[in-house]
């Protein structure tokens, strides 16, 4: 791939950029306000070379449906797909099946690209040699709580243990990325998404490829703007969810086990456990087994201290819904984990 602007100069000759096409693969599902901020991004890019949009549609109970066929009436180079399996690895992999071009951008339906995001990626694919490329998860929110999950995911108490969630982690190879930028050939190489993976299949995915000796590259110059949940509900649901499947990823892959896996799930049963065995001490006047309130409460005074010390800017009522939102994080995580099947 040539990446010179037309009438630059290679060798004293004039030559003409030589762009790879762009599919841009979007799994949606109930994405009824924020898909066409997200495509509006996208179009956006003004990137030089071709680029497409494949919408993979699943059966939502909102507008979702109408607002993305009535985008792709409007723009040909936007097209709907439909998944009926409503499931994120499924419609990926419908969208890579339809994709026209050699390069696979992931795009979500709440998430927005930054500036020159898709021109950068490509550029790191040929700088690099990855076969996938991805930056920062920037999650940003609307409303106090919000910003708290969005603080949550960028801090090393909530989930900021990954480089795609640290605005200062520098441009390195890396287990997994946020999204990502594919070469189309070894996406299709390694088979594509597992759709028996609900959630964590592009940690799955990038598993497969590294071990298949392909280059995973982060860089920090790659942005996408992350809307997180905006309900406790809706946090409780995908931080089980999230921990369930983390806890099927290790299942089958056990040397991807880390400390900072089996740290919720840890937190867990040491507040449970520590919980059950103060309410017995105060019951049999137990002072040992009084002592288990130590654990709910160092967790406790771990949570309040991490909120008040952070240093990421956020309203007052956001960081007074931060630990709320931490201890929802790493307890649904947990639970998913010990529980899910």
């Amino acid at each position: 791939m040539t990446f010179t602007d037309e009438g630059g100069q290679t060798a004293g000759d004039r030559v003409s950029t030589v762009w790879p096409g762009v599919s841009v693969v979007m799994p949606v599902l109930n994405e009824e306000r924020h898909l066409e901020a997200a495509i509006r991004r996208v179009l956006d890019q003004d990137y030089p070379g071709e680029l497409e949009v494949v919408l993979a549609v699943g059966p939502s109970s909102d507008r979702t449906h109408e607002i993305a066929q009535a985008l792709a009436a409007a723009d040909p180079r936007i097209r709907v797909v439909d998944n009926p399996a409503a499931r994120t690895p499924a419609a990926l992999n419908l969208g890579i099946a339809a994709a026209r071009h050699e390069i696979i951008a992931r795009v979500d339906g709440h998430g927005e690209l930054t500036d020159g995001y898709i021109r950068r990626a490509v550029e790191l694919l040929d700088e690099t040699g990855a076969a996938n490329v991805g930056g920062l998860m920037d999650a940003q929110g609307s409303t106090p709580f919000e910003e708290a999950v969005a603080v949550a995911y960028t801090t090393r108490l909530g989930l900021g243990g990954s480089a795609f969630h640290l605005a200062a982690s520098p441009a390195a190879e890396a287990e997994t990325v946020f999204l990502g930028v594919f070469r189309k050939e070894a996406l299709v190489a390694v088979g594509g998404f597992d759709e028996s993976m609900h959630r964590a299949q592009d940690w799955e995915l990038n598993y497969r490829l590294r071990t298949s000796g392909h280059k995973i590259w982060f860089s920090p110059e790659l942005r996408v703007t992350y809307r997180p949940r905006s309900t406790l509900r809706a946090l409780v649901k995908q931080m089980y969810e999230t921990g369930r499947w983390r806890r099927e990823l290790v299942r089958r892959h056990p040397e991807t086990a880390t400390v900072r896996y089996l740290a919720p799930p840890l937190t867990l049963v040491g507040v449970l456990v520590g919980s059950i065995g103060g309410v017995i001490g105060v019951a049999c006047n137990s002072r040992p087994l009084r002592a288990g309130f130590l654990a709910p409460g160092g967790y406790l005074a771990l949570i309040i201290s991490g909120s008040l010390i952070t240093t990421r800017p956020m309203s007052a009522a956001a960081r007074l819904r931060l630990p709320l939102v931490l201890t929802a994080t790493h307890l649904a995580w947990g639970a998913g984990f010990l529980l899910g099947s």
